[in-house]
């Protein structure tokens, strides 16, 4: 009897918590409305693209849903109907923000796969389309951008033409030295003749020319030179497609201690300086023999210093390269000097000026009786 009552009292205790273990259930409603509004770029908004640019915001109205929707902004061509988008992309906060940030370097990729060339003006077009679940629902309306882009900045650059070391042969063209991202120089000679910068020696890249402002052009033609046979640094800014040109007619070899140059040294082809023999004798202070140097590009736009990455130096025996590299200095008499090596006290120096694309810019100077 007892057993039977304990069986029937857990049955009743088990039917009075069903109703507690059941599940409230409401369906995931899917359906969501598209966007009503785009608000942001104005319709027809032009953009002057530039490379590293800042960025740009694509906003739209929000639709109203209980549950949390995704935004994705379509780009097409202007003649597109979003069918096969071009470039489609989140919109901020992983999807869930009525707005989209986007760069003006993607802007440029945009515009590149909707065909606009280099340098060149075309049109975007925009529109906004919102997902629930399976469910997605394009805007019914869209908007344009006019957008113009910039040079594609290129990781190499040459100079060939009649005017160069390298000459009329395009395969013989010099490379020029990155200085960062866009921007390109070479230490070389000049000759009458004409010549053109490249970014490719098999041509099929861009070519450019530097014209009577200082301004680089897109083209095949070409720069004149009508002077005599000198050294000169060409540097071409591609961000900005403008360029400068100098001559350089000698480099001077810079003693601290007598305050002045001590010789000279001439142009000799390939980016190299040089003066085979120059007498050397150290400066007698109280406190010992002073033997700093460095060295003053003497240019068509006025001197310039260049030294050690060390405001000071110790003696040259047993450094590594580095200690040799050239760097832009100020016009102290005393800081960003090397040393001569010890054996050049009251000797000669071979001294050589080393401006090549290949590598980091630097000098020697030997000691010889």
């Amino acid at each position: 009897m007892k057993s039977i009552l304990k069986f029937a009292i857990v049955a009743l205790s088990a039917i009075l918590l069903l109703p507690s273990c059941k599940k409230d259930s409401h369906p995931l409603n899917t359906n969501v409305s598209p966007v009503s509004s785009l608000t942001a770029p104005n319709d027809q908004a032009s953009f002057d693209l530039k490379a590293g640019g800042g960025n740009v915001q694509f906003q739209w109205a929000a639709v109203n849903s209980t549950n949390p929707v995704l935004y994705e902004v379509l780009f097409d061509k202007a003649d597109g109907d979003f069918s096969h988008p071009i470039y489609k992309a989140l919109s901020d906060g992983k999807g869930v923000q009525n707005q989209a940030t986007i760069s003006q370097d993607t802007l440029n990729q945009v515009a590149k796969a909707a065909g606009i060339a280099q340098l060149s003006s075309g049109t975007l077009k925009w529109t906004v389309m919102v997902s629930l679940a399976y469910n997605a629902k394009l805007s019914s309306q869209s908007r344009t951008i006019a957008v113009t882009r910039p040079i594609e900045l290129p990781t190499t650059l040459y100079i060939t033409g009649s005017a160069t070391e390298g000459g009329a042969d395009a395969s013989k063209a010099l490379a020029m030295k990155q200085a960062s991202l866009g921007v390109f120089e070479i230490y070389t000679s000049l000759q009458p003749g004409t010549y053109q910068l490249m970014d490719k020696v098999d041509g099929t890249g861009n070519k450019y020319y530097i014209d009577g402002q200082g301004n680089l052009q897109v083209g095949n033609s070409t720069t004149t030179i009508s002077a005599a046979k000198a050294a000169y640094r060409i540097t071409a800014n591609l961000n900005t497609l403008s360029a400068n040109v100098v001559s350089i007619s000698a480099i001077g070899l810079y003693m601290s201690a007598y305050n002045s140059e001590i010789g000279s040294l001439s142009y000799i082809g390939n980016g190299t300086w040089e003066n085979p023999k120059i007498p050397v004798t150290f400066y007698q202070f109280s406190w010992g023999r002073d033997q700093r140097y460095k060295f003053i590009l003497h240019t068509s736009a006025g001197d310039e210093w260049w030294g050690s990455t060390n405001a000071n130096n110790v003696d040259p025996a047993g450094q590594a390269a580095p200690y040799f590299y050239l760097v832009p200095a100020t016009n102290d008499q005393w800081n960003n000097t090397y040393k001569f090596p010890a054996a050049a006290d009251t000797h000669n120096v071979k001294a050589d000026v080393y401006f090549q694309a290949s590598g980091p810019y630097m000098h020697t100077a030997t000691a010889f009786n």
